[in-house]
């Protein structure tokens, strides 16, 4: 049962990054004015980044119960946190002063930035949940 949930929360958080990213995001430009959906989208990365936050500290701390020692999944998962904080919390204060025309980088350059930090903290939970799911299907293929 436990190494079921250690595949369940990264399978989930990866769902979640790839609903926001792949299917809300782009409805909301598709279907509302930019500045509607500018804000619609901007919600909905915050509550992204608070999610992968707890989730992030969840994967370590049952890692850290399972194993006792720093392993992959434990760098994975601090890698995604860390891409969460620098991506959306350090970010985004960088970003509300590009719109008011202030600071040295563009709203565009900091949003490629943003992305970027987005589409490697996906990747990175993607290999966390492709590895604990090898984990859970290695010992049921032996059997």
């Amino acid at each position: 049962m436990t190494e079921r949930l250690h595949a369940l929360i990264p399978a989930l958080w990866l769902g979640a990054l790839l609903a926001v990213a792949l299917l809300a995001a782009p409805a909301a430009f598709a279907t509302l004015s930019s500045a509607d959906a500018g804000r619609l989208v901007a919600r909905l990365f915050a509550h992204e980044a608070r999610l992968s936050l707890v989730l992030g500290v969840v994967v370590v701390l049952l890692e850290r119960r399972r194993v006792r020692s720093f392993n992959t999944a434990m760098l994975l998962a601090l890698g995604a946190v860390f891409c969460t904080v620098a991506g959306y919390y350090a970010l985004q204060p960088m970003m509300a002063q590009a719109r008011l025309g202030q600071g040295a980088w563009s709203f565009g350059q900091l949003h490629a930035v943003s992305l970027g930090f987005y589409g490697l903290k996906t990747m990175l939970v993607a290999a966390l949940a492709w590895r604990a799911t090898a984990r859970v299907s290695a010992p049921a293929a032996a059997s």
